[in-house]
């Protein structure tokens, strides 16, 4: 599961190898041993799924961003209420990924309280694959939808429908449900035609991107990461739609939860499924739903019809059994990092 083109040399290191590493280098940026841990494992994690964006690439953003003083490396995120009486997780100006574990934490117990939550996340930097935090709710058979935005005035990747100028961040979206017999149904998507990570990821790896993703400077169709770097922007997801939810977003990131003061400020919402059905009853449905679409005949040039989620965690199987593919020219930056920071490297 990629979005690049034109890399062909590839490295295979197991996860045990990566996950010690990459704790190792985030705690050599200051992080405390148990975030380092947590945000190591998520990178690793994503890694595993195919979702390279997401994975091992991050270190080198992360240790660029700690050095620069963009986030506090060692801030640990804390829970409170409003003067209303709404759940907010404060990261700290730290990482996100701790931040959105704290409050999924928070919200599906919340949620098994009272039958739904709703817990802003705010004060924290990049917060990781959105996808790892549905399935966290989701394995607490607790429906739950997050997104976010508000960072627009440092973050401008996204032309708006129509535009010829960069304004929005990609202001992601994820979705979680407890599914059938094979797992939740996940689904986690950049309101842009692509996560940005792809275009860090192709710019480490020495890579190219799909058509229809990016376009310069002057607005032209391309396929090169240095031309969105160097004052190019993305795509919106379908156009009109991927623009209204990235909109969508941002005004709930800024003009509900205040001004973003890190990165971007999240809004979690948690259904208790409980509620509604039982879990055998919920499972027993939701797996003939997705029988159903699975039998549906696939069309020229696809194998088969997938169900989001699925996908990952077959490639996560192999990939923990037989290593994780990383692409050489980003291996080499992540030694070329571990080595700066004095800790051991991995080969």
């Amino acid at each position: 599961m990629t979005k690049l083109s034109g890399v062909n040399d590839y490295i295979t290191r197991s996860a045990s190898q990566l996950e010690s590493l990459a704790t190792e280098i985030m705690s050599a940026i200051g992080c405390r041993d148990d975030i380092a841990s947590m945000v190591a494992h998520h990178l690793v994690d994503a890694s595993c799924k195919g979702i390279g964006s997401h994975g091992m690439m991050r270190l080198m953003q992360y240790a660029e961003q700690a050095e620069s003083g963009y986030f506090l490396p060692s801030a640990r995120p804390s829970a409170h209420q409003n003067q209303h009486g709404a759940w907010i997780i404060d990261g700290g100006g730290g990482m996100g990924i701790p931040a959105m574990a704290m409050g999924i934490d928070k919200g599906t117990s919340l949620a098994k309280e009272h039958g739904m939550a709703v817990v802003g996340v705010t004060h924290c930097a990049h917060t990781g694959r959105l996808g790892a935090f549905c399935e966290q709710g989701a394995a607490a058979a607790c429906l739950t939808i997050t997104f976010g935005g508000g960072a627009r005035r440092n973050w401008r990747q996204v032309v708006p429908y129509g535009g010829a100028k960069a304004k929005l961040p990609t202001n992601p979206y994820g979705f979680g449900i407890p599914g059938g017999d094979r797992g939740p149904v996940i689904l986690d998507f950049a309101t842009s035609a692509g996560a940005g990570g792809w275009i860090y990821l192709a710019k480490s790896a020495g890579g190219r991107l799909p058509e229809g993703l990016i376009v310069d400077a002057r607005g032209k169709p391309s396929t090169d990461p240095d031309d969105y770097l160097n004052g190019g922007a993305l795509l919106p997801a379908a156009g009109a739609k991927g623009y209204g939810l990235g909109l969508m977003a941002e005004l709930v990131g800024e003009a509900l939860l205040g001004t973003a003061t890190t990165e971007m400020n999240w809004i979690i919402l948690l259904v208790d499924t409980a509620r509604y059905r039982d879990d055998s009853t919920f499972k027993h449905a939701a797996e003939s739903i997705l029988s159903d679409i699975r039998e549906c005949p696939a069309a020229d040039g696809f194998d088969r019809v997938e169900i989001p989620g699925e996908r990952e965690r077959a490639l996560e199987k192999i990939y923990r059994k037989e290593g994780v593919p990383i692409p050489a020219a980003t291996w080499d930056q992540i030694i070329m990092l571990a080595e700066q920071l004095n800790v051991r490297s991995v080969r």
